[in-house]
C-alpha cells in the first residue's frame, strides 16, 4: 500500500528521485543498478532485474519489514509509480505486470550480495554532504539474529558508516569461516575516496596491519587500545598522564545515565603502533540516574592525526561519533524489526539489510 501522507517515512519515489542540484551524468541512478548481475535464467524472464530491485527498495522505504509486506506493497502500488519504475504494461489487460512475492523472494535469495552492496554504497557515497574539516568513518559489525533463529546460516555484516549523515558506504558479509578482522581491508577497498578520512573502530580492529593499510590509502585512524594489544596498552598507561593538563570536559545524558567525559592528549613518536602520532586518555564517569551508582572507566586510544591536524575536542567528538553506527543498528532492529525477521533464504536476509540501510538514511 502506498505510504500515507502522514507517515514519518517519505513516499518511496521522493526518496529515489535524483536531487535537483545533481545532473544525471554526475551520479549513477539507484534504479539502474547496472553492475549487479542477474542471477536468474534469462529464458522466460518477465521482469527486469533493476525493476524488481527498485520495487523492493521502494517497498522497504515505504515501511515494509518482510518479503510478504514487500509483495503486498508491489501488488497495491499505483499505476503511476509502476510506470516510473519501468514496470511493463500487460499486453492484454489494462494493468502492468508486477512481480509476485515468490519472484522477489527467488531473486533476492540468489542475488550477489557484494555487488548489490557495492552499487548502493556507491550511490550513497555520491550523496555525501560537502563540507570541510575532519570526516569520520565508523567500521563495526552486526549479526542478523533472526536468520540464525530460523535455523539459517549465521549472517554477520561488517559495515562502514560515514559519521555526519549516517551513510553506509560499504557492507560485507563476514562469513562463517572468517572473522571481522579478516574483512576489514576488503570492506574499505569498496570505499573509493578514503584519503583524508578518519576511520574509527572498536578495539577488535586495533591491528598493526589495519593501520598500515589505512596509512597506505592516505587515511587516518583512531584506534581504541585494550587487552588485545597488551604491550601497547602498557606503554600508554605508563605515560605521565598526571603531568598532562586536562584538555577537554563534556557532559551528556542518555540511556538512563549521566556521563562526564574528560580527555587528555599527548604527542608521541615512539609508540608500538604504525603511524601513531598522538596518545589519548579518556576518563568516563557514569552515574545511573535511577540507582545513583557511579563508575569510572579509563579508555586509551592512539591516532595517526597530529596535534596540528586535530584538537583534543575534535578527537573526543570523533570517538563519540563512532557509536552513531549503533544508532543505525538500533533503528534497523526497532523500526524495521530486523532481529525479529526470520527470513533465511539464501542471500535474501542480506539484501533486505542493504535496503534497510538506505531506508534508515532517507527516513532520518
Amino acid at each position: 500500500m502506498p505510504t500515507d501522507a502522514s507517515s514519518p517515512i517519505p513516499p518511496a519515489l521522493d526518496q529515489l528521485r535524483e536531487q535537483p542540484d545533481v545532473g544525471p551524468s554526475e551520479v549513477p541512478g539507484l534504479l539502474e543498478l547496472a553492475q549487479v548481475p542477474d542471477p536468474l535464467d534469462p529464458r522466460g524472464v518477465r521482469h527486469a532485474l533493476a525493476v524488481v530491485l527498485a520495487l523492493t527498495a521502494c517497498a522497504v522505504l515505504a515501511g515494509a519489514t518482510s518479503l510478504l509486506a514487500v509483495g503486498e506493497w508491489i501488488a497495491d502500488a499505483p499505476p503511476h509509480v509502476l510506470e516510473r519504475l519501468g514496470v511493463r504494461p500487460d499486453p492484454v489487460l489494462p494493468r502492468r505486470l508486477v512481480p509476485s512475492e515468490a519472484t522477489v523472494r527467488r531473486l533476492l535469495a540468489r542475488i550477489d550480495g557484494d555487488a548489490l552492496d557495492r552499487e548502493v554504497g556507491s550511490w550513497l557515497a555520491d550523496r555525501r554532504p560537502a563540507g570541510s574539516g575532519l570526516r569520520g568513518l565508523s567500521v563495526d559489525g552486526k549479526s542478523l539474529r533472526g536468520a540464525a533463529k530460523a535455523r539459517g546460516r549465521k549472517i554477520h555484516l561488517l559495515a562502514a558508516v560515514e559519521h555526519t549523515a549516517g551513510l553506509v558506504l560499504a557492507q560485507l558479509d563476514v562469513g562463517e569461516k572468517t572473522g571481522e578482522t579478516g574483512r576489514f581491508q576488503p570492506l574499505l577497498d569498496h570505499v573509493a575516496d578514503l584519503a583524508g578520512m578518519v576511520v574509527t573502530s572498536d578495539a577488535l580492529h586495533t591491528q598493526r596491519e589495519h593501520a598500515g593499510y589505512l596509512l597506505g590509502r592516505r587515511a587516518h585512524y583512531i584506534a581504541i587500545v585494550k587487552g588485545n594489544q597488551k604491550k601497547l596498552r602498557k606503554q600508554l598507561k605508563s605515560l605521565p598522564w598526571k603531568d598532562i593538563p586536562l584538555q577537554g570536559r563534556t557532559r551528556g545524558t542518555g540511556h538512563g545515565r549521566a556521563e562526564i567525559r574528560r580527555i587528555k592528549v599527548a604527542t608521541v613518536n615512539n609508540l608500538l603502533f604504525p603511524g601513531a602520532r598522538q596518545a589519548v586518555q579518556i576518563k568516563r564517569r557514569r552515574t545511573n540516574r535511577k540507582t545513583g551508582k557511579t563508575g569510572i572507566t579509563t579508555i586509551y586510544a592512539v591516532t595517526s592525526l597530529t596535534a596540528e591536524q586535530a584538537t583534543p575536542g575534535q578527537l573526543a567528538q570523533l570517538i563519540r561519533d563512532h557509536w552513531k553506527i549503533e544508532a543505525l543498528h538500533h533503528v534497523r532492529d526497532t523500526t524495521f524489526a530486523e532481529d525479529a525477521s526470520q527470513l533465511r533464504t539464501g542471500n535474501a536476509p542480506r539484501a533486505m539489510a542493504t535496503w534497510r540501510n538506505l531506508a534508515v538514511l532517507r527516513s532520518a
